[in-house]
């Protein structure tokens, strides 16, 4: 935590470059408006986005096989024989309109209605027959018996396809609740890396006023040149954290910038806060049961085992003779006037055809049908395995993140107590070296000790956020917190 003397000599730094006190500072910068902005515009959501959109799309695709078909076909033929010495040239006409339905049940039926157009001439007298028209209205059934036979397995491919998009909407949840956890951990290493920065300043200011005062005491014959040029080392190495610690700053946030933002990297960001309250209490069975109700991950992995499940049901059925049930009827009419005369006569009922036939297929030995059944086993045993492995591994992120939690808040305070010491040692030291009883080179370590707790106290509740930030994550309560709504 950096003192209130840290801040104002800080302020003296800022106040010895006049080009940053000329620029305006930008708003300040909250973790909650990361966080909306990188839900607007980062590139993982807008990339899950376009599967959670093909997944929808797939239900469609599924639904689509029982929708109706229309069908329409059109003939023209034509023949020529000769019999007992007699030519005669046929020519027929057809055209045959229809839809077609499937069925959850597996059957397929069919209507359609046909009317054709045919005429004779011979090459004797009479040389021309009036045309002759046809017409039939038929209506066909097809219905699996076995093998395809059943509502649970004609609609197999469309409830696999609904729970893929609850599968997508799982893996969305999962990809948001990531971008969240990132944009926390950017925005902490954020602030950590500004407020490093303003250490390594302060630092700085430090290291050259010992060098200011070394030079002074040369100058009186107290200090010696080798105490001078140690003072004049001490600046350069404070000179050179600073650079790192400038370069810290930009690249935290080019990294900040790059989840919540598009091609903005030369946009200034404000203020961010390393937030300074209590850490909350943290229970292993609380966050491993949120973790089993709201991880994503393994609730993608149970919906894809019943997705499998569906894939068994249908390798079972296909081991299944073949055996389908046809029946068909059809009336016939005809004409030698006009098209809607045999139209009619087809309708009147006097002139009709019926048909119910049987049909079984069974490939020999069933071996593929066979393999692909153990296949579907295999894959759903492997899959179940799978689960357990997951919920094994979700016990031990919540473990090792709980843990992570409760060791950042004693390491916070623990590097607070290490910063105070510090301090007070690197004035104590000062004062001995100023009354003549200790060497510059022990100011200059104790400095760097000094230096050196600053910054792992910033690292440690830093780390404590991302800590909890993880945690949160694994919980499935990010959304929760920053109030996102996701669609079901």
């Amino acid at each position: 935590m950096i003192r209130p003397f840290v801040f104002r000599a800080a302020l003296a730094v800022f106040a010895i470059l006049p080009s940053f006190a000329q620029e305006t500072t930008p708003a300040p910068l909250t973790l909650e408006e990361c966080v909306a902005r990188a839900l607007n515009k980062n590139f993982d959501l807008q990339l899950q986005q376009f599967s959670t959109l093909n997944a929808r799309e797939d239900v469609i695709v599924a639904d689509a096989i029982y929708d109706p078909t229309l069908f329409a076909t059109t003939a023209l033929a034509g023949s020529k024989t000769a019999t007992l010495g007699t030519t005669t040239s046929i020519q027929e006409q057809s055209a045959r309109l229809g839809v077609s339905q499937r069925l959850v049940t597996g059957a397929e039926v069919t209507a359609s209605t046909s009317l054709a157009r045919s005429k004779e001439r011979p090459y004797s007298s009479p040389p021309l027959f009036n045309p002759v028209y046809n017409s039939d209205l038929s209506l066909s059934l097809t219905q699996p018996l076995l093998q395809g036979f059943g509502v649970t397995i004609n609609r197999a491919t469309i409830e696999r396809a609904r729970l893929g998009v609850t599968r997508a909407n799982y893996d969305f949840k999962a990809v948001v609740l990531a971008v969240i956890r990132n944009v926390e951990s950017a925005y902490y290493n954020l602030a950590f890396a500004r407020e490093q920065l303003a250490v390594r300043k302060l630092s700085l200011t430090v290291a050259q006023t010992l060098l200011d005062e070394n030079n002074a005491r040369l100058n009186t014959g107290v200090a010696t040149n080798l105490e001078v040029l140690q003072s004049e080392v001490g600046v350069a190495n404070a000179r050179r954290d600073l650079l790192l610690a400038q370069q810290s700053v930009t690249d935290s946030e080019d990294a900040l910038l790059d989840l919540i933002g598009r091609f903005e990297f030369n946009s200034r960001l404000g203020p961010v806060v390393l937030p300074d309250v209590p850490a909350p209490e943290v229970s292993f069975e609380r966050s491993y049961a949120l973790a089993l109700a709201n991880a994503p991950d393994y609730a993608a992995s149970k919906v894809f085992a019943e997705q499998l499940k569906l894939d068994l049901a249908v390798a079972k059925n296909n081991r299944l003779p073949a055996v389908d049930l046809g029946a068909a009827v059809g009336y016939n009419g005809n004409d030698r006037d006009n098209a809607g005369g045999a139209f009619n006569s087809a309708a009147s009922g006097d002139a009709y055809n019926w048909q119910v036939d049987l049909t079984v297929s069974i490939p020999w030995g069933l071996r593929a049908e066979r393999a692909r059944y153990r296949q579907a086993l295999t894959n759903l045993n492997r899959q179940e395995t799978f689960i357990q492995s997951l919920d094994q591994s979700l016990l031990l992120q919540v473990r090792s993140a709980v843990r992570a939690v409760e060791t950042s808040r004693e390491t916070v305070d623990v590097s607070a107590l290490a910063t105070r010491l510090s301090e007070k040692q690197f004035e104590t030291e000062k004062a001995r070296y100023e009354a003549g009883l200790s060497t510059y080179r022990f100011v200059e370590d104790s400095r760097q000790d000094m230096d050196t707790a600053r910054v792992n106290e910033l690292l440690a509740r830093v780390n404590l956020r991302i800590a909890l930030a993880e945690l949160a994550r694994l919980e499935g309560t990010s959304l929760e917190h920053y109030e996102v709504k996701l669609e079901e």
